[in-house]
């Protein structure tokens, strides 16, 4: 391959082989996880097929923020596991992450506000998850940066401090999961699109692709916001929208901020990066799309509510712009393992979360194909929750998208 392909500094080209055991279908974060946590359970006749480049969709796409402050129990139990495990994930994977803890506060600027947060702080606190509320003086305190004025709009009357709250360098996620894969004998193929599934009495025994039939004894599919375009080739009816997903980095600026902020009034969060620069997203659009075009009102929206926290900012210049696309499924909560049709497994619904997922996702997927039994952890998000009216609703599990 040339151009856009040819770049492969962590994994090898491979020929795309006629059979495999498992073929995963996505390139990103959590396809990768998948694949390398199999090869540790000794599956290591895997593809990961990648219609564009590693990484290329949400994986890299995402403002990198990790956190395991969520709502309800599933949710907790869930993304503090995953956060453990990216905590010394760097080591595992020989390779450096660029992790660092800041301390994640989600700020509340109304009455209803203050109680969301004071009651998660107290789920986090008996799943064991280190969160607490912290009121107005205490904020200030931990992020003098902040305008705590009490003579603005919406004035900040406390927040929930999550001091795990942390930063990672998304591309490095993806490729010391590739590099660790491709080690344990996995088959990274970039530039391969599937086009349909095949199936013959009632089970998924392989895939089409544009470079030809690869037959597999298990297909995963983990292709977030494309996620329908695959099921539908299934027979599968996903309950999933698509919605745009916005943020922005500002030129680079001597260190200032030391805290992931998030407002809940105002939707939007903030946070610095090592190179100086403010990464700055929002909340997700009302609109469904496939589009990643960005518009101009994000901009300006976004660039008030900051102001509103942040006045000192005022005169920083936006550097680079970008939208990534997220599947969000009716309760908030991702749609992990087992589907009507045997031999095909589905990783989607994750709306803004799945990034922060991507470690635990692998282990608890890569024990479903190697067991055949849902792991616990992951047993409230299967599929047919729909059907059974179980929802885990995660809806205020976050005050904006991030």
């Amino acid at each position: 391959m040339s151009g856009l392909f040819s770049f492969k500094p962590f994994w090898r080209e491979r020929d795309l082989a006629s059979s495999y055991d498992v073929v995963i279908i996505g390139g990103g974060a959590h396809g990768l996880a998948t694949a390398y946590e199999l090869t540790k359970r000794g599956i290591t006749n895997v593809a990961v097929l990648e219609m564009n480049y590693i990484g290329a969709g949400g994986s890299g796409r995402n403002t990198t923020i990790l956190r395991a402050n969520y709502k309800t129990p599933e949710g907790i139990a869930f993304y503090g596991e995953s956060l453990k495990i990216y905590q010394q994930l760097s080591q595992e994977l020989d390779f450096n992450l660029l992790i660092s803890k800041h301390g994640h506060l989600t700020l509340a600027h109304s009455e209803r506000s203050v109680a969301v947060q004071r009651e998660r702080a107290e789920a986090n606190q008996l799943m064991g998850v280190d969160s607490r509320w912290v009121e107005p003086d205490e904020v200030g305190r931990l992020c003098p940066q902040l305008n705590m004025s009490r003579e603005v709009a919406y004035p900040i009357q406390g927040a929930l401090y999550h001091p795990p709250g942390a930063v990672i360098r998304h591309d490095a996620v993806v490729w010391g999961y590739a590099r660790k894969a491709d080690a344990g004998g996995v088959h990274i193929h970039q530039g391969v699109e599937v086009t349909g599934l095949k199936i013959e009495n009632g089970r998924c025994v392989g895939v089409e692709t544009n470079r030809g039939p690869i037959a597999a004894g298990t297909v995963m599919s983990a292709v977030a916001g494309w996620t329908s375009m695959i099921t539908d080739m299934a027979g599968i009816e996903m309950p999933l929208t698509n919605h745009p997903l916005q943020a922005f980095v500002t030129e680079p600026v001597k260190p200032l901020l030391s805290k992931i902020i998030v407002s809940a009034g105002l939707h939007v969060y903030i946070s610095q990066t090592d190179r100086g620069e403010f990464l700055i997203g929002a909340e997700v659009e009302p609109y469904p799309t496939y589009s990643n075009k960005g518009t101009f009102p994000f901009i300006e929206y976004a660039s008030r509510h900051v102001l509103e926290l942040l006045p000192q900012l005022h005169a920083t210049k936006i550097l680079r712009h970008w939208t990534g696309l997220c599947d969000m499924s009716p309760d908030y909560s991702p749609i992990m393992g087992l589907t009507e049709l045997d031999g095909f497994l589905v990783d989607c619904g994750w709306g803004t979360y799945g990034f922060k997922a991507a470690p635990i996702v692998g282990v608890t997927l890569a024990e479903l194909i190697a067991k055949g039994k849902t792991p616990e952890l992951i047993e409230p998000f299967k599929l047919d929750r729909f059907y059974t009216d179980t929802l885990v609703s995660e809806a205020a599990a976050a005050a904006v998208s991030h």
